[in-house]
């Protein structure tokens, strides 16, 4: 078993590696002058099992062409089987059409990683399960609630808490979060006039005197999260925390979130924000390399994968 990092998330692939206890392949990518991508790899691996790991997070198109062409590397280059693994799933919020002559851009996505001769795919926290079916491969969909959850006892104690889902989309992701915590959820009910605008129109349930746990997969420009904290707020909420497995944080999410009513702002390292929320004092990051390392261990050992979704 041998790990190769793309360009992505280095930082994320370093721990990973070294949860492992092994080292990252030797390889070069680099681009031409004219934006094309390179792929070498600078060591023999014919007959291993080679786990990839790479986001599809900004720049999305250049990380996934360099998804594809590492992929296409490791097939030319022997490899026994090829396990993407995608710690942030980019494209999937194009999981079906929204309206007349759009492209469902997941299953286009789905489709190159399959014929550019991956075996298995692993991600974290798919925007929408059911994209698991557009792959005609494995693929293992893990959740980072159980992180969550401990993070939030061990932080949070000795308050009246309740979950939030942030639409009616996220109402399982909530529910998960709630059970393991055993309290109680309520619901936002937003529009959403254009993409990345939100409004919110009503919040189902008692949030009056309690602290507020909000989760959800992603945070792209902040409008939503920060629109859902101060509904809480003028509804008798003492605190907002929340909690989100992919920081996308484009534009000026960050600004947006560091001036709004969220007490405090949980993002896992899927994406590698290091700079980005340097100034930030009420955004924290929890590494997600344990729960990938310990996957791939699973997975290449043959042994069950299913206890990690506890």
């Amino acid at each position: 078993m041998k790990l190769l990092t793309g360009n992505s998330n280095k930082n994320l692939s370093l721990k990973i590696s070294k949860f492992l206890k092994t080292k990252l392949v030797h390889s070069s990518i680099r681009k031409f002058s004219d934006g094309e991508i390179y792929i070498e790899i600078k060591e023999n691996i014919r007959g291993n099992s080679i786990f990839l790991i790479q986001s599809v997070s900004s720049p999305a198109n250049d990380n996934l062409m360099e998804l594809l062409l590492c992929i296409d590397a490791l097939k030319r280059s022997s490899a026994k089987n090829i396990t993407a693994v995608i710690p942030y799933f980019g494209y999937a919020r194009q999981d079906r059409k929204v309206a007349p002559r759009t492209s469902i851009s997941a299953k286009l996505v789905s489709n190159l990683i399959t014929k550019a001769g991956a075996d298995r795919v692993v991600t974290v926290d798919l925007h929408a399960g059911q994209i698991q079916g557009f792959f005609d491969i494995p693929v293992d969909n893990l959740f980072a609630t159980p992180i969550f959850s401990r993070h939030v006892k061990r932080n949070i104690k000795g308050k009246n808490l309740i979950c939030v889902s942030p639409d009616v989309g996220g109402v399982e992701r909530s529910r998960a979060l709630a059970r393991k915590l055993d309290i109680g959820i309520a619901i936002i009910d937003k529009r959403r006039p254009s993409p990345g605008k939100s409004q919110v129109m009503n919040v189902i349930g008692n949030v009056k005197n309690k602290t507020c746990i909000i989760i959800d997969d992603i945070i792209d420009s902040g409008g939503t999260i920060v629109n859902a904290a101060q509904a809480l707020i003028n509804r008798g909420a003492n605190e907002v925390h929340v909690y989100i497995t992919h920081g996308v944080l484009s534009g000026e999410a960050v600004e947006k979130i560091r001036k709004s009513k969220i007490k405090n702002l949980v993002i896992t390292d899927t994406i590698d924000n290091s700079d980005k929320i340097k100034k930030a004092k009420n955004i924290e990051v929890l590494s997600i390399c344990n729960l990938l390392g310990e996957a791939i261990k699973r997975i290449s050992n043959s042994t069950s994968v299913s206890d990690l979704f506890k």
